[in-house]
């Protein structure tokens, strides 16, 4: 097998060459108006608000800081200012029903006006009703009614009277009511005078009294149905009294609203209900007259208000007014009350009461008739705001149902406002790992968002993309008034561009992180005084921001400065190897070198991993060490069995362990430890490794090589150090500026392998060996070596298995 050779440096960091662009400073770019790189989202962005059938909402995956929002927000605009304006929505008192309050649809603008002209309709009643009632007309027309009443009244007596007398018996009126007496030469008889008189003369006394009193009876029946017909008669004047002043001022209000049906229906309601409580507006300017209180009960009355006036009133739930086309809704905080709207309550006399004015919109209530953006993960954190986003987009419709009603055992007493067509686009945005456990779980959840919109982590970095991540720098520069950028410093973002993106071909589409850069180096500008932000500004930043974020990375390497944890950067040794992993905290990650070692002893063909027995090994490093079971049977088992067993740990691991990258270490372990070869203890080593012995690319390739950088160059660089990389992920390097110049100077190496015969031969120096055709591998080989030792393990147990099989280890 040929000698691999160490990267070169060129393979290492793919510079941006500042020359290619043709600008002094970035003001002299054109802005750009949308994002790059994400063409795919783009198109699903406008399919799904362009399209108007049931259930096409649409959700944005990506991550946090790539744009998505400001994407959607940037066409939402567009498209909504071609749109009609939405309507304006009231809530208004039902007459009929009012626990049912009204919604009320009316063209935009329309809704304001109608409340205030409702509320000058009541003061003008409050002054002109009362009017009415003391015009001389309407006295004049009581007067006489009263006058008719009672002259009837008294007539019937008088008549009565005359009758009594003309029989000698008075009528009498006793604290008891009225009452027949006899009568003697004018004068009422005592009741001792009466029994003095002789019998026939008491006998005809009463005789008289008895016909009498069935006449007085019938008088007195009379009575109450002559006051009901007067107290009908007043009512029925005091309806026409009413009914005039109210016509005479709602006669210019209906024809205002002449071209909305609803509103008129209603209007007619009003009336009725103006006219049948008149007598609430002679309260009212008896309560301003200090007169009386205002009674109890009744809907809960503003400060100063009579209760019953609180029922004309308009509660405009939205107002689009203002507004010059569709309304465009981002809602931050996605309750269930902020999202279908909610009932609030006040207090009157102790208890929790509510009414059609306390009913406030919901975002749908404002997103009605347009756009609503919702961040998936806050909607899915509020209790019920989600089921009830569903229930509305089912129904179609917005239904603003108590959370008490709807979670509790207890049957509340509430309102039921009716419910509002809906009529709006939904746009979620969050994660896709959320989007597929949506997909998963919950059925309803691809029927009403048909729309994904899938937000590219990274582009391309070709000649054209260059020149737009450009124009996106002297954007965001110009936006906000941030100092222009010089070649040299566009380059450098590039460059940092390649390495978020973790690929030399690529560039990333994380919006926010590019912006924060061009921001922090805008400040590192300023504080030298520079009018033009250079690449020695970009690099500051970028060292600024990492010197912030690195606390926990140099306590790691200072542990193993202080040999608190065992890392060894030279020598040989059997069975040992520095692996590397990647610690991710916050935003920042870092690679951290850790020491694996393997032993061996005879046994039964198993391979012990020792993070899994005692739980610290995640299913994806246990399944890592399963593939080392399944190389070692297919390149050594095929003639014998495996007599051996053995164990894998990383050294000083106190927390989880997941992840199959150190995998192709672990092997190369295990072959040392079984053929007895010493590792160089200078080389690291990451990447997987496949049953058939190929090494497989991984993530985090440039924080490890440069973690295990740092640790070399403190305990002092050889030149005999490096790192086996997969070749596969030679495409991602952009290693830090430092590492490269030490390669370039030979004092660091990186190796690019394919196999692992391949970086056995690299860590070991002696050939992996291929088997002739024979089967046999070459004498000195690493193979040859791992295979011996086997078949005489396996010539042990054999020797074993012939006397007791229980001296044979597991």
């Amino acid at each position: 097998m040929a000698p691999i050779d160490p990267l070169t440096p060129d393979a290492l960091y793919r510079a941006c060459d500042p020359d290619q662009f043709d600008f002094e400073t970035t003001e002299a770019l054109e802005p750009l108006a949308e994002l790059i790189g994400q063409d795919r989202a783009v198109e699903a962005v406008c399919f799904g608000i362009s399209i108007r059938s049931e259930g096409y909402n649409v959700y944005a995956i990506g991550p946090p800081g790539i744009g998505k929002r400001t994407l959607i927000g940037e066409f939402l605009a567009r498209q909504a200012a071609e749109e009609p304006v939405a309507s304006d929505w009231c809530y208004v008192h039902n007459f009929d029903d009012p626990r049912r309050p009204l919604a009320l649809d009316l063209p935009a603008g329309r809704g304001r006006p109608l409340g205030r002209d409702m509320d000058r309709l009541i003061v003008e009643l409050r002054t002109a009703i009362p009017a009415a009632f003391e015009s001389e007309s309407y006295l004049a027309r009581k007067e006489a009614i009263e006058t008719e009443f009672r002259h009837r009244q008294e007539s019937a007596s008088e008549e009565m009277q005359k009758k009594a007398e003309a029989q000698n018996v008075a009528v009498v009126r006793t604290p008891t009511g009225v009452g027949l007496a006899p009568m003697l030469n004018g004068k009422v008889l005592d009741p001792e005078a009466f029994e003095r008189l002789p019998q026939d003369a008491r006998d005809t006394y009463a005789e008289a009294m008895a016909s009498l009193q069935q006449d007085l009876q019938a008088h007195m029946e009379e009575v109450p149905k002559w006051a009901h017909e007067l107290r009908e008669r007043m009512r029925e004047l005091n309806r026409d009294v009413a009914k005039s002043a109210v016509l005479h001022n709602l006669e210019d209000f209906k024809k205002s609203y002449a071209d909305l049906p609803g509103i008129l229906t209603w209007l007619d309601s009003v009336e009725a209900d103006l006219i049948e409580n008149a007598e609430a507006f002679m309260l009212a300017e008896r309560m301003k007259e200090g007169a009386m209180e205002a009674p109890p009960g009744g809907i809960a009355p503003a400060p100063g208000e009579p209760p019953s006036f609180r029922q004309y009133r308009v509660n405009v739930l939205v107002d689009h007014g203002q507004n010059q086309g569709a309304p465009v809704v981002e809602e931050d905080h996605p309750t269930i009350g902020n999202i279908i709207g909610r009932l609030e309550h006040t207090t009157q006399q102790g208890a929790l009461i509510t009414d059609f004015s306390l009913i406030k919109a919901g975002a749908l209530h404002r997103a009605n008739g347009g756009y609503l953006v919702l961040e998936a993960h806050k909607l899915l954190s509020q209790p019920f705001a989600w089921d009830a986003l569903k229930r509305a987009l089912r129904g179609g419709q917005i239904r603003i149902q108590p959370q008490e009603q709807s979670h509790s055992l207890a049957d509340m007493v509430s309102l039921d406002p009716e419910p509002i067509p809906l009529d709006a686009k939904i746009v979620l945005v969050g994660d896709g790992w959320l989007y597929y456990q949506l997909s998963a779980l919950d059925p309803d959840f691809l029927e009403l968002f048909k729309v994904q919109a899938d937000f590219e982590e990274d582009m391309p970095r070709n000649e054209a993309n260059v020149l737009l991540y450009a124009r996106l720098i002297a954007t965001i520069a110009r936006n906000e008034e941030l100092r222009p950028l010089a070649p040299d410093a566009v380059a450098r973002i590039v460059e940092r561009g390649a390495k978020r993106a973790g690929d030399s071909a690529k560039l990333t589409t994380h919006m926010r992180n590019i912006a924060d850069l061009v921001r922090e180096s805008s400040y590192w500008a300023r504080m030298v005084d520079r009018d033009v932000i250079t690449a020695e500004d970009v690099q500051k930043a970028i060292d600024a921001s990492i010197r912030r974020s690195d606390r926990l990375r140099q306590r790691v390497q200072d542990s193993i400065a202080e040999g608190t944890v065992l890392i060894a950067t030279e020598g040989e040794t059997v069975g040992q190897i520095n692996g590397l992993s990647v610690l991710q905290l916050g935003g920042y990650a870092f690679g951290r070198p850790s020491r694996i070692t393997a032993r061996v002893q005879l046994g039964r063909g198993r391979v012990v991993d020792i993070e899994r027995e005692v739980e610290l090994g995640g299913s994806l490093h246990s399944k890592g060490v399963l593939i080392l079971s399944g190389f070692l049977g297919a390149r050594f088992g095929e003639a014998r069995p495996l007599a051996l067993s053995a164990s894998l740990v990383f050294e000083q691991s106190y927390g989880g362990v997941d992840g199959d990258s150190a995998s192709s270490a672990e092997l190369y372990a295990l072959l040392s430890a079984i053929g007895e070869v010493p590792i160089n203890q200078g080389l690291a080593v990451t990447g997987s490794v496949n049953q058939q012995g190929e090494v497989q690319a991984i993530g985090g390739a440039n924080e490890k090589i440069e973690g295990y950088y740092d640790v070399c160059r403190e305990q002092g660089l050889t030149g005999g150090q490096g790192v086996l990389v997969p070749a596969s992920n030679v495409r991602h390097l952009m290693l830090r500026r430092d590492v490269v110049e030490a390669v370039e100077a030979g004092k660091f190496k990186v190796f690019a392998v394919e196999t692992i015969d391949q970086g056995i031969e690299i860590l070991t120096g002696l050939p992996a060996g291929d088997r002739d055709k024979d089967g046999h591998y070459p004498e000195g080989s690493v193979n040859r070596r791992v295979e011996d030792r086997l078949a005489a393990f396996a010539e042990t147990a054999r020797r074993f298995a012939g006397g007791k099989d229980d001296d044979v280890r597991d």
